[in-house]
């Protein structure tokens, strides 16, 4: 009897370690949550930062024309093919499948017509 008391006792210990230990890992893995939430809720600009973001965005986009140009925010082919002064875009990007599909950061070759050099 005195054997099984000394093991139930080991048993009791071994749970209450766990069940200890469960704890901590819980208490851990909820301060790594919020740790990282709040770092990320540190790198989104507020409103006024990210208006000056987007500013100068629009002020890159409204540079004149390189060989090699890349679709801004709110661009469509003919707002770039007035601007650049080339009616040949989607002629000249084979890689331009629909027209109507243009998004910011796509990467188009400019040809300029002669004329208005």
């Amino acid at each position: 009897m005195t054997i099984f008391n000394s093991r139930k006792g080991a048993v009791s210990s071994s749970k209450a370690i766990a069940h200890a230990a469960s704890w901590y890992c819980a208490i851990v893995l909820a301060a790594l949550i919020l740790l990282t939430i709040l770092t990320h809720s540190s790198l989104i600009p507020n409103n006024h930062e990210y208006h000056n973001i987007i500013e100068s965005n629009h002020f890159l986009s409204s540079k004149p024309c390189d060989e090699i140009y890349v679709v801004g925010e709110g661009e469509t082919l003919n707002t770039i093919s007035g601007k650049c002064n080339d009616p040949f875009i989607v002629e000249n990007n084979p890689h331009i499948h629909d027209p109507g599909d243009v998004f910011p950061g796509l990467v188009i070759k400019i040809t300029r017509n002669s004329h208005h050099m």
